[in-house]
């Protein structure tokens, strides 16, 4: 069983409220989503593992049962081409969760048009091996978003 945590302060909003039809779709796969609060933050790992895909606007985490956990930092995010993201470590890092992996500024997301919603997905998942997923209510980094068996 792994747990997965937040990567961020925010809201709990859940996949369907993303404002894009891939993630609330749960196309990608089944997590939830966190509007997070606006103000610089730096967006941490939610799992143990290794970073198998990084770019500005999103990571990917594998932990040792081979979980990958995508967080992804805004919507349509790609097109801000890194500018305002700023990446902590390198791909292939081993971090813990909890570690700094991508500093950005939400508030600067959203002012250059684009939303900072930021779905965290469990990659090549079913919506039934996750269970305890957190779709409403306050979250702080590091508290628990599902449990993925």
């Amino acid at each position: 069983m792994t747990t997965v945590t937040s990567p961020l302060a925010g809201r709990a909003i859940g996949l369907a409220a993303v404002p894009d039809p891939v993630f609330s779709g749960a196309m990608v796969g089944p997590g939830t989503a966190i509007d997070p609060v606006r103000e610089p933050s730096e967006a941490v790992s939610p799992v143990d593992g290794v970073i198998v895909s990084l770019h500005p606007h999103a990571f990917v985490v594998v932990d040792g049962e081979g979980h990958g956990v995508l967080t992804h930092l805004g919507i349509d995010t790609v097109q801000l081409n890194g500018q305002g993201f700023e990446l902590l470590v390198s791909k292939g890092d081993t971090v813990t969760r909890g570690q700094a992996v991508v500093r950005w500024n939400p508030a600067e997301v959203e002012a250059a048009g684009k939303s900072p919603i930021c779905p965290v997905v469990a990659l090549e998942a079913t919506a039934d091996s996750l269970s305890d997923v957190v779709d409403s209510g306050d979250v702080k980094a590091d508290d628990q978003l599902f449990s993925w068996r």
